[in-house]
């Protein structure tokens, strides 16, 4: 089956390619991070989580264990194919209407920042379109230097490597970024578009669609606690 691929996306690497070029069986090993832990500081015990762009599940089972409800949405079937014990829910991500709501929006994977403001509109309303009166959306930004300390790299304690080998201008404020994840038995490259906001412009993008900064929950003001316009 050809992917259609999502424009100024690409992906390469053993196994499946997903439309934002992501690499399932890349995705299916990387380590999860502090991600959880940060949800779970903010969210209540056995809150119901929407988690947007699921990927395999990497943050997904994390969550489940630590007692919350998640339904599960990613684009890609071979991506869902991946996650235990979770509702999962085929669909883009910015045209999800499930007539429900949750406790907790889920945003992460710097998604926000995508190159296409469309999407990225699209993306925030689907937030706010499922979201509780009494809920909340988390997001998660880009760090500050992510553009402009480039390129950089990371070696990670279980044995790989990923690299930011570039992020270029692509024209309209968005940048084209190439990544490199270099393992002992594999190689795989993802090339995606991004937008850097500024908080000024991350606020702003929050208030087109009626959300807005509850409160920037980590020091870094990677994570963001957002909330409806009253």
């Amino acid at each position: 089956m050809t992917i259609q691929m999502r424009e100024g996306y690409e992906g390469t690497g053993p196994g499946a390619i997903t439309p934002d070029g992501c690499a399932v069986e890349l995705y299916s090993r990387l380590p999860v991070g502090e991600e959880p832990e940060v949800i779970a500081g903010v969210a209540s015990a056995g809150a119901r989580i929407l988690e947007l762009g699921s990927g395999v599940g990497r943050m997904t089972h994390p969550l489940l264990e630590r007692g919350f409800t998640v339904t599960a949405v990613d684009e890609s079937a071979e991506m869902l194919e991946r996650v235990r014990g979770a509702r999962t829910i085929c669909s883009p991500v910015e045209k999800l209407d499930l007539d429900e709501k949750f406790d907790v929006v889920l945003l992460a994977s710097f998604l926000v920042h995508s190159g296409d403001d469309e999407v990225r509109r699209g993306l925030l309303r689907t937030c706010l379109r499922h979201v509780a009166d009494d809920g909340f959306v988390l997001i998660q930004r880009e760090g500050e230097d992510y553009h402009t300390n480039v390129p950089r790299e990371r070696v990670d304690p279980s044995g790989f490597t990923v690299r930011i080998l570039s992020s270029e201008p692509a024209g309209d404020g968005v940048n084209s970024v190439h990544v490199e994840y270099d393992f002992p038995d594999a190689v795989w490259t993802q090339t995606f578009r991004a937008r850097p906001l500024s908080r000024e412009q991350f606020e702003e993008a929050l208030g087109e669609v009626g959300l807005k900064v509850d409160r920037y929950v980590t020091e870094d003001r990677i994570w963001v606690k957002a909330v409806p316009m009253e």
